[in-house]
């Protein structure tokens, strides 16, 4: 018999902790290998985690509601030493530094010590459950030295500052005044009376998770308009006929995903993500498309290898997923491995949007509602007023890596595609 160390597992690219919401399994239940052992959240989608060993459950190491990191171990099964290859490559692979149990606090000295502020003051979740538990404040966890990536702070960096016994706890840090730098006016705002609605644990995490884009991203955006005409006249006299033929209901988002899938691969730079100063191009184009739950919190299930996919199919994954999402059945693989996401803000009557990025990624397209309108064209008889469907179409992309040219050639060639649609396409 041998202790397996179950781990949490990857639940998406972007994706670095989850919160634990159920425990299907106790200490001393038995379970098989595949069998449900737990279900987590992340700021996108709830998944149940399947085990993949089997054995009898030996310890558990985080209760409900706790937030974990990819990768910590949050149970100990006790198996016959046969564990799953899959299981061996992960264990192998993986080299998060475990504590399970919080340190008892030394007796700490209470005397002046010099601390420098670190310059990056982002907390994970899990460091700031730590410091709650030992009663640590912000300003103290910002005084600790950080080892991490960018100055990230490492459970481990707080651990060992708790061994040493806490020697920035009574001090302030030195701070050099920056007469140029911005700080946050400390408002005593009046917030009103009313009832109070607690959000729920998806809507605090999409809230982080909108927050932290706007911090990381200096978000520009970008405005065209495009006439849809021959795109609305093709579907409208065609939906009927494809339906029959491929049993699929035929929307403007399939259509929408094929022409933004070819604008994509026209510019290869705006299908991107950032690290540090690296840009990451990707070589898959899959298409993320902004769905609501039935909560109302916002969820971007994704179409895979869109460039490479038939109308037929396109309309096909579009439907199952935009109804998984409807019914709350989107697993974590709905959602993995976007690199380009769409915002129909249409569906909902608004004329355009300015879409938040969803990070990791570096743009992100709002599609506004299809309405009609008298335009001026050009025919052989000169300018003509004609009513004609028209959409305002708004890019949000991440100036780091996007610049005003990218950006707006992407969305024009978009529009470009969306106008020149094939009127004579056959289904």
């Amino acid at each position: 018999m041998s202790n397996f160390e179950f781990k949490m597992p990857k639940l998406g690219e972007s994706i670095t902790e989850a919160a634990i919401i159920t425990w299907f399994k106790n200490v001393g239940d038995t379970i098989e290998e595949d069998e449900m052992l737990l279900e987590v959240a992340t700021d996108k989608v709830d998944s149940e985690v399947p085990s993949t060993v089997s054995g009898v459950i030996e310890e558990i190491l985080f209760k409900a509601n706790e937030v974990i990191a990819i990768g910590e171990v949050i149970a100990i099964i006790k198996t016959d030493g046969k564990a799953s290859i899959a299981s061996k490559k992960e264990k192998k692979n993986d080299i998060v530094e475990v504590q399970s149990q919080p340190k008892k606090l030394k007796p700490s000295p209470k005397k002046m010590v010099a601390a420098k502020q670190n310059n990056n003051t982002f907390f994970s979740p899990l460091i700031i459950s730590i410091a709650k538990e030992q009663h640590i404040s912000y300003e103290e966890l910002a005084r600790i030295p950080a080892t991490g990536n960018d100055g990230r702070l490492r459970k481990s960096d707080v651990f060992n500052y708790i061994d040493e016994g806490r020697p920035y706890q009574f001090v302030q840090p030195e701070v050099t005044n920056d007469p140029t730098a911005y700080r946050i006016p400390q408002l005593k705002l009046d917030k009103g009376k009313g009832k109070i609605v607690e959000m729920d644990r998806m809507r605090q995490m999409i809230a982080d998770h909108m927050v932290y884009s706007k911090h990381t991203s200096p978000h520009v955006t970008a405005y065209v308009e495009a006439d849809l005409t021959n795109m609305v006249k093709w579907r409208n006299a065609n939906k009927d006929a494809f339906q029959k033929k491929n049993n699929c209901k035929l929307t403007f988002t399939p259509l929408f995903v094929e022409a933004v899938a070819k604008a994509v691969k026209d510019f290869p730079n705006i299908n991107a993500s950032v690290d540090g100063t690296n840009i990451i191009v990707k070589e898959d184009i899959n298409i993320g498309m902004a769905a609501a739950l039935p909560s109302g919190n916002l969820i971007v299930p994704v179409v895979k290898n869109a460039n490479q996919k038939d109308l037929k199919t396109l309309a096909s994954e579009v439907n199952l997923l935009s109804t998984k999402a409807r019914e709350n059945k989107l697993k974590a693989d709905d959602i993995k491995g976007g690199t380009f996401t769409i915002s129909n803000v249409g569906t909902f009557g608004s004329l355009m949007g300015t879409p938040i990025i969803n990070q990791p990624e570096v743009a992100i397209l709002a599609l506004g509602i299809i309405k009609k309108r008298a335009e001026v064209i050009e025919t052989e008889k000169g300018d003509e007023i004609a009513v004609r469907s028209m959409m305002y179409l708004s890019l949000s992309f991440d100036h780091r890596v996007v610049d005003g040219h990218l950006g707006g050639s992407f969305l024009r060639r978009v529009a470009d595609y969306f106008e020149q649609f094939d009127v004579d396409r056959t289904i």
